[in-house]
């Protein structure tokens, strides 16, 4: 086995929570060290161009955007907070939907802003779109919406609910004077949108990842009978209709109100999404 088929065997040994940090890392050093060494403006090839019609030539920027960065700062702290909430993520809906909700968020994103850059062209000029951000604020919003009392630590000092922590990022990042990086934030709102829409429909018991629901419209999902006091999990076949209810719990409660029998089962369902 060569080096290049190593790396190939580690990477795809990885999760997808890492497979996609080391994508934008290796992204931004290529950017940033190849590019620079070479002279090749290689975020003219990788970043999405906005205002007027630019895009059509370069198409494939409305994907690749959202794995580049400029600068270390805007990639260390998108991944940090990428891994934070990607762990929420993961753990509950599995690394399977992980990866689709960061893809789509990151296209509803650039879309909108491609939209409104044809729609204002004299508004946004020259300008690129590119960074993680309307993906992680996408990701993050389907936590927000679908599990939105699990408590997490702002600061590893100030315990609130998900919800709240959503609401204090998004308003910090995006919010907040909307004439900088007007871009950049609108990317945000339209990542944000489809983690809000897509964790409704969770909630509701549609999956959009699920391509057959297209087919055959929303599954019925079974009503079960669970003993809260009991000390095991619910003993059902259905291993869709158990991974509701916990999800349901979590929601109504926080991650904390279930007991480590019901932890051990929602972490072993989780697995088999990956």
């Amino acid at each position: 086995m060569n080096f290049l088929q190593k790396i190939k065997s580690n990477f795809q040994q990885q999760g997808v929570l890492t497979q996609l940090i080391i994508i934008n890392a290796v992204v931004f050093l290529t950017v940033n060290l190849i590019g620079n060494l070479s002279h090749l403006p290689l975020l003219y090839y990788l970043a999405l161009p906005i205002g007027g019609y630019d895009f059509v030539l370069k198409f494939w920027t409305l994907f690749t955007y959202m794995f580049t960065h400029a600068n270390f700062g805007h990639v260390f702290w998108n991944m940090i907070l990428f891994y934070f909430t990607a762990q929420i993520f993961f753990t509950i809906l599995g690394q399977s939907k992980l990866l689709y909700v960061y893809v789509m968020s990151g296209l509803s994103g650039g879309a909108l802003v491609l939209l409104l850059g044809m729609v204002f062209p004299n508004e946004f000029g020259n300008a690129i779109l590119l960074g993680a951000s309307a993906s992680v604020l996408g990701v993050a919003a389907v936590m927000a919406i679908y599990a939105p009392n699990y408590q997490v630590f702002l600061w590893g000092i100030i315990q609130l609910p998900y919800k709240y922590f959503y609401l204090f990022i998004f308003g910090v990042s995006t919010i907040i004077d909307l004439s900088v990086n007007t871009g950049g934030k609108i990317a945000h709102i339209g990542g944000a949108l489809f983690g809000v829409i897509y964790g409704f429909q969770l909630k509701k018991g549609v999956d959009l990842f699920d391509f057959a629901f297209f087919k055959k419209g929303k599954s019925k999902l079974k009503v079960v009978s669970y003993n809260p006091s009991a000390g095991s999990s619910p003993k059902i076949k259905d291993e869709e209709a158990t991974m509701n209810y916990l999800l349901d719990k979590i929601s109504k409660s926080g991650y904390d109100s279930l007991t480590k029998a019901e932890k051990d089962t929602l972490f072993k369902l989780s697995q088999k999404k990956k």
